[in-house]
């Protein structure tokens, strides 16, 4: 299989996603140990979740790297939930952050899903 430097981009945006999910998940375990009121089942189970997302996505970084076709799919998946928080921000939270996740997103797929990227997962 060939190299593909847009392929080889969309890797790193996806360490660079999945760096992102570890420090979200860092943060919410000091906002779980700093503060007075916490619903422990809430504060655990959020946390958990991030750190699993952090795993999750590092792993499908790592599988696209190898060159894996299967995994693909989940790194457009991932996407697609980085567009639909984007979303989200851009309507309800903190506009840069929306834009910028709106960016990310687009950019990481567009990155994975062209003609060069397919070529050197052997989709082509």
């Amino acid at each position: 299989m060939t190299s593909a430097p847009t392929l080889d981009w969309g890797v790193r945006l996806l360490y660079l996603q999945s760096a992102g999910l570890a420090v979200l998940t860092a943060y919410l375990i000091v906002l779980d140990l700093t503060r007075g009121e916490v619903v422990i089942a809430i504060a655990v189970s959020l946390t958990v979740m991030a750190a699993l997302a952090a795993a999750a996505v590092f792993l499908v970084a790592r599988a696209l790297a190898r060159r894996s076709v299967r995994a693909r799919g989940p790194a457009v998946v991932v996407q697609l939930f980085l567009l639909a928080t984007g979303g989200f921000l851009v309507q309800y939270g903190t506009l840069w952050a929306g834009v910028a996740l709106l960016v990310l997103g687009a950019v990481t797929a567009a990155l994975i899903l062209v003609p060069p990227s397919s070529r050197a997962l052997g989709v082509d």
